[in-house]
């Protein structure tokens, strides 16, 4: 009897720990997000970044808002011709000193693909910064929450 108590009472403060993990908050960066094009400005689709199996972070088009059932026409080898509905836009990112970094990344509307350097979320929680470098170039798409 002596033992089980003992045992329950050493087994408390990891059942907290287990709790108080599972309820922080989300994390600001998951969610939808309506994505811009580099150039124009203009929409261009709504992407969901989720979390993976592995702790890290990925995201996916959701859907194409500059035309319906849009493929991956600059796309080459297997994604060509692809709907862009469903495509990776960025995978295998991790948290690394409390910043999402490294991964990779794919631009469905050029074809491109990039070394994922930051993914974070604005102080508000409405803006999404992602940025990607290719070689020693780098951009930061800015995406807008969508609720």
């Amino acid at each position: 009897m002596r033992t089980k108590f003992f045992a329950s009472v050493l087994a408390m403060p990891l059942l907290v720990a287990v709790f108080a993990t599972s309820a922080q908050a989300p994390d600001p960066v998951i969610g939808k997000w309506k994505t811009f094009d580099d150039e124009t400005g203009k929409p261009m689709s709504i992407t969901e970044v989720y979390r993976t199996k592995n702790g890290g972070i990925a995201a996916k088009v959701v859907e194409s808002l500059n035309k319906p059932n849009a493929t991956c026409d600059e796309c080459s080898g297997d994604k060509k011709g692809k709907p862009v509905a469903g495509m990776l836009v960025f995978w295998d990112v991790v948290q690394q000193d409390g910043v999402w970094s490294g991964g990779k990344g794919f631009k469905p509307s050029t074809g491109d693909n990039f070394k994922v350097k930051t993914v974070k979320a604005s102080a508000d929680g409405k803006h999404l910064e992602v940025t990607g470098c290719k070689l020693v170039f780098c951009r930061t798409g800015k995406w807008e929450r969508v609720n």
